[in-house]
């Protein structure tokens, strides 16, 4: 567990460009990871397509949304560059992917939990959860138990409020000490731990602690930790480790929505905008 007076690093350009760099000209689609994401639900189908959209504008080479089958028309007009596949995945076809992305708009009654639990006992490299499958988390005993599969290989995305019920204390008491926070639930999931809000921090299980020096109001705005969702799958998907695709993933986000707020304003800044910035935010990094 991390000192109490240990002071979280700072997650700056010159530390992401440590990770992300300017792609090789040979490059193909198949080298750029093949991410899923298991999002969305009748009436929330919007936060898979944000989701998505943010893994494409952050350079995921393929994506894949589980959705019910009766929302597939709705992706695949918002989201044309990504294929749909049935919320019934058999669990073997998990371990195709490079990154799963689960949680979003998912809706967070228990019977989602065999879902989730297949996503935790697959091989996949990196499982994002955010969302409602961190609400079933801190309602599941089984998916507790199950997460113990992932260590290592698993981020966990909250904010405050899905913080304090994994914890078990307030939403005051988390914002109260952000760095406490976020180790603690490091170190009790075994997962890099991304605690959202102003100053993001991220933390690891082996106590280390990183605040983001990017974003701004603006992004106070539903739907923005949707695309963050889709970023850090993106990251992970091509590669990153679970820490080095949480740090680039909240600090490319907050850069493009500093990018969205310099073109209109922090008031008029959607969750859309900040996905559509996401490639500004990138080519800014590598500065190509």
């Amino acid at each position: 567990m991390m000192q109490k007076n240990s002071a979280p690093r700072l997650i700056n350009e010159a530390f992401v460009n440590t990770f992300i760099k300017k792609r090789n000209k040979e490059l193909h689609k198949g080298e750029c990871g093949k991410v899923l994401i298991i999002a969305g639900r009748k009436g929330m189908t919007g936060a898979a397509v944000l989701s998505a959209k943010g893994a494409l504008r952050s350079g995921a080479g393929l994506v894949r949304i589980s959705v019910p089958e009766e929302l597939f028309p709705i992706l695949q007009i918002s989201v044309p560059e990504a294929t749909c596949v049935s919320r019934t995945l058999p669990p073997e076809q998990l371990d195709e992917y490079q990154a799963i992305v689960i949680g979003p708009g998912l809706g967070d009654e228990l019977s989602n939990v065999p879902i989730i639990k297949n996503v935790f006992i697959s091989s996949c490299p990196v499982i994002v959860l955010d969302a409602d499958g961190l609400n079933i988390l801190a309602r599941s005993d089984e998916l507790a138990e199950a997460l113990g599969h992932a260590k290592g290989r698993s981020i966990i995305t909250p904010h405050p409020g899905e913080a304090a019920r994994l914890l078990g204390c307030s939403s005051k008491r988390v914002n109260e000490s952000r760095v406490e926070s976020a180790s603690k639930l490091a170190e009790q999931t075994g997962s890099v731990a991304v605690l959202k809000g102003a100053g993001t921090i991220v933390a690891t299980p082996n106590g280390e602690a990183y605040i983001n020096t990017t974003g701004n109001p603006g992004m106070a705005t539903g739907g923005s930790g949707d695309v963050l969702s889709g970023i850090i799958g993106a990251l992970a998907g091509q590669g990153c480790s679970c820490f080095a695709a949480a740090a680039c993933g909240v600090y490319i986000h907050g850069s493009a929505g500093d990018i969205a707020a310099e073109r209109l304003g922090e008031y008029g800044v959607i969750a859309s905008d900040i996905a559509a910035m996401a490639g500004l935010a990138i080519k800014r990094i590598t500065k190509f």
